[in-house]
């Protein structure tokens, strides 16, 4: 415990040297933490007047020449995390444990063409019977550390970049930053952003960043290759269209029909508008994939389809949302010779929402689920929803979220897997900090019951976070 908070010690000295606050002027824009904490841009703050909250003054620390500042900021997590009948009783215990995730991080623009950014992470794990899995502790890394050259403003641009980094795209069902899970996923490589008219652009060649538990231990995976292109434009009404390639190669890839080397090409399109914030409206996220490719001697068929379509009332108390995801992914007959097994790639940690970082996932699978959220005063929303899974093909057998198979087949014909109930409550205290709270049940189906003991696996979660 003593390096994670020596170093946020560190980190905040800056902030004790620069801090002061200045309530000058009201019309401050909103202050936001992104996911990907390189994607903010506190420039505006080089204007004194416009530092409302105590934490501005180490948002923009001015270097010396014009246009050339510093950003330091950061995040502290603590998540205390119970789940009974884990694996749906093959661990046939309650495991209670506490996990905590710090990451602190530097952005230094260096006039309009140059920029470094570095971000490091800890996560630690305490109390879980079994020690902690790759996804919970990491001493200390890097989580980014990049040089970028070139600029984002006008109407086209490009930047190059280079060094280790998070890729995070549209919804993060294929490529994300695993932000479930306490040990965020990297990647080591090189990636050029652009613009070109209303079309933004990414294409990337990487390889991830295995996450070793010790101080300073990761390397770029020498098994596995990744890259791609991703583009997005908006069109009318506030719908915006994504289309993108990613390609894969993994030298040990294990699916229910065995383990091989595997070449895997996904190519997507993806419609979608965002939630409405201020007037009632319709929001949606349509996406489908295709994966082709090789696996040994096989080759790859695959695909996906999913959806996810809500409805804001923003002018009824509480503000409700309603919505329904639907979505479906192909599973395999190993008696062929072309994989069927849909590969999510790097997708969500907690793709299921509730059961963040348990239960089965979304490969082989058919689901229902529907939602419904409401807006409580002093920043409280509540939402409670309902997942319902069964398998798309009956010779495949269940996955977990990051694709590995969690149950075989074993011949069971049976399709349901089984249904979760959740319920999730998050107060955001301020723009800082947040507390929230998650509860879900799943109740095995028929398959599990066929493929493992079967009882319901119980999930609870309390977090707590800041960031700054």
């Amino acid at each position: 415990m003593r390096g994670p908070f020596a170093l946020t010690a560190i980190w905040f000295l800056p902030m004790l040297v620069y801090c002061q606050t200045d309530n000058s002027d009201p019309a401050v824009p909103a202050r936001t933490y992104s996911l990907l904490r390189e994607n903010e841009d506190w420039s505006w703050l080089a204007n004194p007047a416009l530092r409302e909250d105590y934490l501005d003054p180490i948002k923009y620390i001015p270097l010396g020449r014009n246009g050339w500042y510093v950003t330091l900021g950061g995040e502290i997590r603590e998540a205390l995390e119970q789940v009974v009948n884990d694996n749906f009783g093959k661990q046939g215990y309650t495991n209670k444990f506490l996990l905590q995730r710090y990451m602190l991080h530097s952005d230094w623009r260096l006039g309009k063409r140059y920029r470094i950014f570095v971000q490091l992470k800890s996560g630690l794990e305490s109390y879980r019977t079994g020690g902690p899995r790759p996804i919970d502790e990491k001493k200390i890394d890097f989580e980014a550390a990049f040089l970028e050259v070139g600029t984002d403003t006008g109407k086209n641009w490009i930047v190059l970049r280079l060094g280790r980094q998070e890729l995070n795209y549209g919804s993060g069902r294929l490529v994300s930053v695993r932000e479930g899970p306490t040990v965020r996923q990297s990647f080591d490589g090189a990636k050029v952003r652009g613009k070109a008219g209303a079309w933004k652009i990414d294409a990337f060649a990487v390889r991830p960043d295995l996450d070793k538990p010790g101080f300073f231990d990761n390397i770029p995976d020498p098994h596995t290759e990744f890259w791609g292109i991703y583009g997005t434009r908006p069109l009318r009404r506030q719908v915006g269209f994504d289309s993108y390639y990613l390609g894969e190669d993994r030298k040990a890839a294990t699916f229910e029909r065995g383990t091989a080397t595997e070449l895997r090409h996904s190519v997507a399109a993806r419609l979608w508008r965002p939630v409405a914030t201020k007037e009632s409206g319709l929001d949606f996220d349509y996406e489908g994939v295709f994966q082709f490719g090789s696996f040994g001697s096989d080759n790859i068929r695959a695909w996906t389809l999913a959806s996810d379509t809500g409805y804001s009332l923003t002018r009824l108390p509480l503000k409700p949302r309603f919505s329904v995801k639907a979505d479906v992914s192909s599973g395999d007959d190993p008696r062929s010779h072309t994989l069927g097994t849909f590969y999510p790639v790097f997708p969500l940690g907690n793709y299921f929402g509730v059961l963040a970082d348990t239960g089965p996932g979304p490969v082989n699978f058919i689901d229902v689920h529907p939602r419904i959220q409401a807006r409580l005063p002093k920043g409280i929303t509540v939402s409670t929803d309902l997942v319902v899974q069964w398998r798309e093909n009956l010779n495949d057998g269940v996955y977990a979220v990051p694709g590995f198979l969690l149950f075989p087949s074993n011949g069971s014909r049976a399709r349901f897997v089984g249904y979760r109930p959740g319920v999730e409550a998050r107060w955001q205290v301020d723009h800082h900090m947040w507390v929230q709270a998650d509860y879900g049940v799943f109740f095995a189906g028929q398959f599990l019951k066929d493929a493992s003991p079967g009882r319901n696996l119980k999930y609870t979660e309390l977090w707590l976070g800041y960031k700054f």
